[in-house]
């Protein structure tokens, strides 16, 4: 009988890994290495393979030592610098992207690897240079248009972004997370409604949903609707991140006699805050690097009653996951208060004021909506920020506007208001969350485009989270993003002082202000008009007594409202979540059963 050669081995690895076997390929891999310990390829296809396993040390060890065995081996340099990426290292990551592309410059999934960690380095302009660059070498790279479409929104050029995202579908219709990333990104487009939105997450489910159907198993969990409940929650976003942020209280205040919490976290670098939310899981599952498919077993295995989604289709989500229904109740919450599309989540949380009672968004929703009694949000106290102080326009003799939300949430119809604000207001100014590039020129010119100097407008780059909340202390009053206004950011410019004057919109992710001022008794800052935003703002600018006592109450106000009473959002929340028992225990509520929402 021939013996087998290290390439014919290596062949075998690589069927058993595409065939979703990586254990096997794993193995086989190591049983090369055992007898050829210098073979460079084997230790870079050991490193692919244990990707799988989340086991990122070992994973950036072998492609060190693919690299170290053949250091002009330019796919494992690009290789090395995804597992550094994945572990946080974006620096590192960087450094050998670019050795790759030395060493192989038409290696065009390098240039768009490079493209992917500038981007989350806030290098934007290089970014997007990168991952024109990977297009140019090879057009049909579906990762080059991916990565493109994710950094031109992260400049504001959301039309160019959906462009990118739609031509990678049309390269590969069947990638689910790319078209995650065109639904997300809608919502920042102000030409797309509720129902168009709508219309492309059922797109989406009947594409990469209903073919996992056939996975889902009948769910045998004691129909008692009052015993204690299993509550899982699902996310990647465990960490100093809006998700982990407003979910800590919850998570603090959770009635541990009736509801026993598994938080399933994907975090990829676990930072200060992963340990605070950790403390307040009953189980907690490390979960990083699973498949769909392993991951349903576990929560299976841990009989949950109710499975949350944090994420919908922002980054790294685990929709596919909730397609397979391992829990008997799916509800989504918290993400971007929108809809998943899915069949297989049956629920959704919202509030009266992101959602109000009657609107017509509501047949534009696949889930039915649970509207929690008063918010949708509950804010943590944070100890790192700062005391509030006085208004600056007190002594600068100029009043100063700001918007620290994402820079993806500054439309062009929101640039055009505050035009017309800051003309109204001489001598004002403007501060903008922006990292450093050619979307800095662009607004500049655009103000300049309306008789606005742009000497007149300031940016603030990604700072860590003490120094940003300093940021408000230069800022008098904060400007609400439109059409997709800000959360966090609201409540963050609310905890320091600062009034927020937000335009309500037609979707719940416009609303968000609209909710929380209405939960701190200031609804007098609600607009409903563009021009009535430029006359609350311009009122508040010219009287600066209103704005010092704002500046000194807010907080106050704040902590005395529904806001940060977290026992009382807890209370509301499992208020939800037995009602969604119960509905179960009583036949109700199974949408596969039921058949899809249209």
């Amino acid at each position: 009988m021939t013996p087998i050669t290290i390439d014919d081995a290596i062949q075998i690895a690589r069927q058993h890994h595409q065939a979703g076997r990586p254990a096997e390929a794993v193995r086989i891999y190591r049983e090369i290495l055992a007898r050829h310990p210098d073979h460079a390829e084997a230790y870079n296809n050991l490193g692919i393979a244990l990707v799988t396993t989340g086991q990122l040390d070992e994973v950036i060890d072998s492609f060190r030592n693919a690299v170290r065995r053949k250091p002009d081996y330019a796919e494992a340099h690009s290789n090395l610098g995804n597992a550094l990426k994945d572990k946080g290292q974006l620096n590192e990551a960087i450094a050998s992207y670019r050795q790759a592309i030395r060493l192989n410059p038409g290696l065009a999934m390098a240039h768009s690897n490079l493209g992917n960690a500038l981007t989350d380095a806030g290098q934007l302009d290089e970014a997007i240079a990168a991952c024109r660059q990977a297009i140019r070498i090879q057009p049909d790279l579906i990762e080059a248009h991916n990565n493109l479409g994710n950094v031109l929104k992260d400049t504001g050029q959301i039309e160019e972004a959906v462009t990118s995202f739609r031509e990678a579908l049309r390269l590969r219709p069947d990638l689910a997370n790319v078209h995650s990333n065109l639904i997300h990104t809608l919502h920042f487009h102000p030409g797309y409604d509720a129902r168009m939105i709508y219309e492309e997450n059922r797109r989406w489910n009947r594409q990469h949903a209903d073919p996992l159907k056939k996975f889902i198993q009948p769910h045998t969990d004691n129909r008692d609707p009052e015993r204690q409940l299993r509550i899982g929650y699902v996310s990647p976003d465990f960490r100093a991140h809006p998700i982990g942020r407003f979910l800590l209280s919850l998570l603090a205040a959770h009635d541990p006699d009736h509801f026993a919490i598994f938080c399933y976290s994907d975090v990829r670098s676990p930072d200060r805050f992963t340990e605070l939310l950790r403390r307040h899981a009953s189980q907690w599952r490390d979960t990083f690097g699973l498949t769909d498919e392993r991951l349903a077993q576990l929560i299976r295995q841990d009989q949950i009653d109710i499975l949350v989604d944090l994420t919908m289709h922002m980054a790294n989500n685990r929709m596919l996951l909730f397609a397979r229904k391992p829990a008997p109740v799916q509800a989504t919450y918290l993400a971007y208060c929108s809809t998943t599309g899915l069949d297989t989540i049956e629920y959704r949380l919202t509030d009266p004021y992101l959602d109000p009672p009657g609107t017509t968004n509501d047949a534009f929703y696949s889930e039915k909506s649970i509207r929690l009694t008063e918010t949708y949000w509950c804010y943590p106290l944070d100890d790192q920020s700062p005391p509030v102080v006085p208004p600056p326009a007190l002594t600068a003799g100029q009043v100063t506007f700001g918007c620290l939300n994402n820079f993806c949430k500054v439309s062009p119809d929101a640039l055009e208001v505050w035009a017309q604000l800051l003309r109204a207001t001489p001598k004002s100014r403007l501060v903008l969350h922006a990292h450093p590039g050619g979307h800095r020129r662009r607004v500049g010119d655009f103000l300049e485009s309306r008789g606005i100097d742009p000497g007149r407008l300031d940016f603030v780059d990604r700072v860590p989270m003490s120094e940003y909340f300093t940021e408000y202390q230069q800022i008098d009053i904060a400007l609400d993003s439109f059409p997709y206004s800000g959360g966090t950011t609201t409540c963050d410019a609310i905890w320091m002082g600062l009034p927020v004057v937000t335009l309500a919109g037609q979707k719940a992710v416009g609303r968000g202000g609209v909710s929380i001022l209405a939960n701190i008794g200031a609804s007098e800052l609600i607009a409903n008009t563009p021009q009535q935003y430029v006359q609350i703002a311009t009122g508040l600018a010219s009287d600066l007594p209103r704005l010092a006592e704002l500046r000194r109450t807010l907080r106050a106000r704040m902590q005395a409202s529904p806001l940060m009473d977290a026992p009382r959002f807890a209370r509301t929340i499992e208020a939800a979540y037995r009602q969604m028992w119960r509905n179960w225990c009583a036949g109700q509520g199974n949408p596969v059963l039921q058949g899809p929402v249209e």
